[in-house]
């Protein structure tokens, strides 16, 4: 697992709220776009996470990665 600039350890996963703020997109859209199946999610009680390696690869398939046209 990777770490980040203080030692701690990078989440394997994002919140619906960490998605919603990278793609500038509300709450609610962001719920909608977590529910589609367009990436991998895990459901903890009433938790969403989404999986960082699915989430960042369905961004590169959509062309919303950071430095691509």
């Amino acid at each position: 697992m990777s770490t980040n600039e203080k030692g701690m350890p990078q989440s394997r996963t994002y919140t619906v709220n960490d998605i919603a703020a990278i793609l500038g997109i509300g709450r609610a859209t962001a719920y909608k776009l977590a529910n589609s199946g367009a990436f991998k999610t895990i459901r903890i009680g009433n938790m969403i996470r989404i999986s960082r390696k699915s989430f960042e690869d369905w961004l590169k398939a959509e062309g919303l990665e950071e430095g691509t046209e």
